[in-house]
């Protein structure tokens, strides 16, 4: 089997800088992100060995969410103000170990990730591993696609499954739509039904399986029930919509263009030395079995192995 890593490259960006004190270099350039980044990055991919890589990032450009709902994520609080200063270096290390990075007008991180491990559900070659922070991920889990949630630090992960996923939110992945759609996500900004908890949206859902199906019986639940839904349809299904995640996003859907590496490990350690990152600058030999070094032979078919 081969594997393709995914990563949720704002989500891992934030937990890092969270999880780690602010500290600089001898110049004043912070660095705590970058660190907390590489680091994970690291460990996921000497536990996990993946054939395959991409980083998918946000863009600043609206999506399409905020055309059918001008208030999503409208809530969240601004970063502090040293977090995305740091992410032009980070993108110059990762584009050293020539990790393939993501990113499209108009679409989230999810929707790229969405879209990727869409096309390698299709391929019984392949397993997609999720690395992110974001719980909207869950509704793509399977039996061939995991999600790698950090849980503390930037060390610390639980897998969600199909079977986890249902144990921990009361629903199956494939109902995580219609369970944002009622009970909303206040992370996103993502309004639900008011007066509907997740408690309350997963017992509907576990009854009813499905929203359409839950307004189908709205006759039978109780008055209080019936007039939250009544009133709250509109928003449920608006809600539904934007907490869906595209899997068909305008992008190559050609994972063998995400072979891991190979590594530019002179322009690496240069920008270790700069970033004073002396504890990952002596540990190159070993980073280079997680990601190949480059090598002198034109003729070299290093990465290009097919997978089909």
């Amino acid at each position: 089997m081969k594997k393709l890593l995914l990563i949720d490259g704002n989500a891992i960006l934030h937990r890092a800088y969270h999880s780690l004190p602010p500290f600089k270099t001898a110049k004043g350039e912070t660095t705590n992100a970058i660190y907390g980044f590489l680091k994970m990055f690291f460990e996921i991919t000497k536990k996990e060995k993946p054939d395959y890589v991409a980083i998918a990032w946000d863009r600043a450009a609206p999506t399409f969410r905020h055309e059918q709902f001008a208030d999503y994520k409208a809530t969240r609080a601004a970063p502090p103000d040293d977090l995305y200063p740091q992410l032009p270096r980070l993108k110059e290390v990762l584009d050293a170990f020539n990790i393939k990075m993501l990113e499209k007008d108009g679409y989230e991180a999810d929707d790229i990730i969405g879209t990727l491990a869409h096309s390698a559900e299709k391929h019984d070659e392949i397993i997609t591993l999720i690395l992110t922070g974001d719980r909207d991920a869950l509704q793509l889990a399977s039996s061939k696609t995991h999600i790698i949630a950090p849980i503390k630090g930037v060390s610390s992960v639980f897998i969600f499954t199909p079977h986890t996923v249902k144990e921990k939110t009361g629903v199956r992945p494939d109902q995580i739509i219609d369970y944002k759609a009622l009970c909303g996500d206040h992370s996103d900004n993502i309004p639900g039904v008011d007066g509907i908890g997740p408690k309350q949206a997963a017992e509907l859902l576990n009854k009813y399986d499905n929203l359409d199906n839950v307004y189908a019986h709205i006759p039978d639940l109780t008055p209080g029930q019936r007039r939250k839904l009544e009133e709250g349809k509109e928003s449920a299904y608006m809600s539904q919509k934007i907490a869906t995640i595209e899997l068909n996003s305008p992008i190559d859907t050609d994972i063998r263009r995400l072979t891991v590496g190979p590594g530019d490990y002179g322009k690496i350690s240069k920008l270790f030395t700069e970033l004073e990152f002396k504890t990952m600058k002596g540990k190159i030999d070993e980073l280079k079995k997680i990601v190949p070094p480059q090598i002198d032979n034109e003729d070299s078919e290093l990465g290009q192995q097919s997978m089909f």
